[in-house]
């Protein structure tokens, strides 16, 4: 019974709040600029059903065709990245044969280290 009174005491101190706001001239001309646009635009809902259901289902078709679109998006951004991994292996073994190529036998201590360096990271993309 508490929370009755409760909610009844704010009710009442609302309207009552209301009431006194609008003794102010200022508060009234708003209130009534207000009401009258709310009634108007009711009244447009009211009278024109049909338009307004048009507008939400041609609002909602346009965000499912964006939401597609970001779809595809990012299934072709996601493919260019799995291509891109799929590359750079590939890449760095034909730098690493270009790179025999054109060095001499002084070059063994960096071939050596550039092997390490590529079990590293096949290591590391094996983990992944």
């Amino acid at each position: 019974m508490g929370k009755n009174l409760f909610l009844k005491g704010i009710i009442y101190g609302a309207l009552a709040g209301g009431a006194l706001s609008l003794l102010d001239k200022k508060t009234r001309q708003d209130m009534k600029v207000n009401v009258k646009k709310a009634y108007e635009q009711v009244s447009y809902v009211i009278a024109h059903p049909g338009e307004i259901t048009g507008n939400i289902k041609e609002t909602a078709e346009k965000i499912r065709n964006t939401i597609e679109q970001v779809n595809e998006d990012i299934s072709f951004i996601t493919e260019k990245v799995d291509e891109l991994r799929e590359l750079t292996p590939q890449v760095k073994e034909r730098v690493k044969e270009t790179k025999i190529a054109f060095s001499g036998p002084e070059d063994s201590l960096e071939e050596d280290l550039l092997k390490e360096v590529v079990v590293e990271e096949d290591a590391a993309e094996k983990e992944k």
